[in-house]
């Protein structure tokens, strides 16, 4: 009997202790998830725990399925952004590297032969014969017969460093290859494209000179002691410096330069300016003596300011005459007498008004080469 009650105690004891257990994981189920946005529905009163999930699921499906409101976006990630922008700059700089040439040395050439190109043009403004710039006198371009030393700097040879320019415009260098076109180039653009040129050495410095000057000449001829053909050492020189090598004469005066496609060119070499005039490859350069002086006069004297014998020239009238002559002294009124020799040999006069040939009232007298004004004061 003893034991009955102990077991029917026993029992009533392990189905309490169950009951418990379910009623808190009932009260734990329908105990609100604060970790859930607002936008979960909460599970009513009394829902069981798997009530709660199909309402989460119910919600998570319709957010996937709908428009995502605008202020439910996320933030921008600052970090992110940041990284971002910062492989950005990484990707610009791999294509600089990329886009930058592999050897600095090319970049070089490239920057000098763009430069003796623009030089190249620019001397090529001032190669017209009609246009002569004093910038041609501080350039000299390459031609037919000139004498060029080259040498590789830090590469001595036993061999001849000269070369001359054959007479359709070719260098022959045995280390470009194939002949190089080089007149109408300057020394140092002739250096950059050989420079291109040469293959058997890394990043050769190429120093080209002229030894012997032979493309650029002119020829003097006339009042000089030493004509003939003169070599320019420049595109264009002053004319002096061509004449103090043809050393000329005393009893020259003016030289003539003949160039082709215009005018002569007059120099008086008594004018600094004149003896200044450039003078180009090509040129014919006539030296003469001092024109000579007129040959026929004519006489004025009487109330004149300058009396005395004076040039003639076909055409000159009364009026000039007395111009040329520093003018009439006489006040008021005065007579012009011309005084002329006639066939006979005798002096034949005739008096003008000189106030009436100033006015135009009379003719302005044609004057014949030997005549003899005075001018008379009338009083």
């Amino acid at each position: 009997m003893k034991n009955l009650i102990i077991a029917t105690a026993v029992l009533i004891i392990a189905s309490a202790t169950q009951t418990s257990a379910q009623v808190k994981s009932v009260a734990a189920a329908n105990k609100p998830i604060a970790s859930k946005p607002s936008s979960v529905n909460q599970a009513p009163p009394g829902g069981t725990r798997a009530r709660v999930l199909r309402s989460e699921a119910k919600a998570m499906a319709s957010k996937n399925t709908g428009a995502t409101p605008i202020q439910a976006l996320p933030k921008p990630d600052l970090k992110n952004h940041t990284e971002t922008a910062r492989m950005r700059r990484i990707s610009d700089a791999a294509e600089q590297k990329q886009a930058k040439p592999l050897n600095a040395e090319a970049t070089t050439e490239s920057r000098t032969s763009t430069a003796a190109n623009n030089a190249l043009e620019s001397t090529n403004l001032f190669a017209t014969p009609t246009a002569v710039s004093i910038a041609s006198t501080q350039i000299y371009r390459v031609g037919a017969n000139d004498v060029l030393d080259i040498q590789i700097a830090g590469k001595p040879s036993r061999e001849s460093t000269l070369f001359t320019v054959n007479t359709g415009g070719l260098l022959e260098y045995p280390l470009a290859g194939e002949p190089v076109a080089v007149v109408g180039l300057t020394t140092p653009e002739i250096s950059v494209l050989l420079r291109q040129r040469i293959k058997v050495f890394e990043n050769p410095t190429v120093v080209v000179t002229v030894r012997d000057y032979a493309s650029h000449a002119v020829t003097v001829t006339g009042f000089v002691a030493s004509p003939g053909r003169k070599i320019l050492r420049r595109d264009a020189v002053p004319l002096y410096a061509i004449l103090a090598e043809a050393l000329v004469l005393p009893e020259a005066g003016r030289a003539t330069i003949a160039r082709a496609g215009r005018a002569p060119i007059v120099a008086d070499l008594k004018d600094t300016n004149h003896a200044a005039t450039l003078v180009t490859a090509g040129d014919i350069i006539k030296v003469s003596g001092v024109p000579p002086g007129p040959s026929e006069f004519f006489f004025v004297g009487g109330a004149i300011a300058s009396p005395g014998q004076k040039p003639y020239h076909a055409g000159l009238t009364v009026t000039q005459a007395l111009l040329a002559s520093g003018g009439a002294t006489a006040r008021g009124d005065a007579r012009i007498r011309i005084s002329r020799l006639g066939r006979n040999g005798r002096l034949i006069a005739v008096d003008h008004n000189l106030r009436k040939i100033q006015t135009g009232k009379s003719p302005d007298p044609v004057l014949e080469k030997g005549d003899r004004i005075e001018v008379i004061p009338i009083h």
